[in-house]
């Protein structure tokens, strides 16, 4: 009976390449695009490898699934690299979209109090970088405060305008208002240095004396 060490350290998974390199690359034939993206036909592997190595450079199979699969002779290391940076930067992206607006919601008959609340949470999130969207939905026993709901919009992108910006006016299409403020882009402002002023003659021949 085998006995199964339950302490036993287990090795930690190989990172599967998504690219196959050199050697790696088991077809017998492929099509070859030099470094420079020119198409050098359907060639035998090990020609297109060594064509590779006589340039310091790689063969890096691109399209696995391509009948035959597509090679590039490139620099692998650097081709690893601005790919990780291209992920790295994509996800960033995905992550800032999915945080740069924020929602807030104001209504015909809210409460200063509120208001006051809300305006605090705008002012975080636009003070954080993200955009804010303030929407009011007029129901249709308030229409009759249409008028009064675009003023408190209005008001409350006003108190937002020391870190937030907008260059238009509210969408208003009968039920609903909205608008996006966007955070204001922070500029360094030099203090202005005092300027020192040279001793009039007068007030050297006073020192000397």
């Amino acid at each position: 009976m085998t006995t199964i060490n339950k302490y036993a350290v287990l090795p930690k998974p190989v990172k599967k390449e998504s690219n196959f390199v050199n050697e790696a690359i088991k077809a017998p034939k492929v099509m070859v695009i030099d470094e420079e993206g020119k198409s050098l036909g359907v060639l035998d592997t090990n020609k297109a490898i060594n064509i590779a190595y006589d340039h310091n450079l790689d063969l890096v199979c691109v399209a696995p699934q391509a009948q035959p699969p597509v090679c590039k002779i490139l620099n692998y290391s650097k081709f690893r690299y601005e790919k990780e940076k291209k992920e790295k930067e994509a996800k960033k992206n995905q992550k800032t979209q999915a945080q740069e607006e924020k929602e807030i919601q104001l209504s015909p008959t809210i409460a200063e109090h509120d208001t006051e609340t809300k305006l605090k949470q705008a002012l975080k999130f636009l003070a954080q970088g993200n955009k804010v969207k303030v929407t009011l939905r007029i129901k249709r026993r308030y229409l009759s405060l249409a008028d009064n709901s675009v003023e408190l919009v209005n008001d409350f992108v006003a108190k937002c305008s020391e870190v937030g910006e907008t260059n238009k006016k509210p969408d208003f299409d009968g039920k609903l208002i909205s608008i996006v403020i966007s955070p204001k882009k922070q500029t360094s402002k030099k203090k202005a240095q005092p300027k020192v002023e040279a001793p009039s003659k007068e007030e050297v021949k006073e020192e000397n004396n």
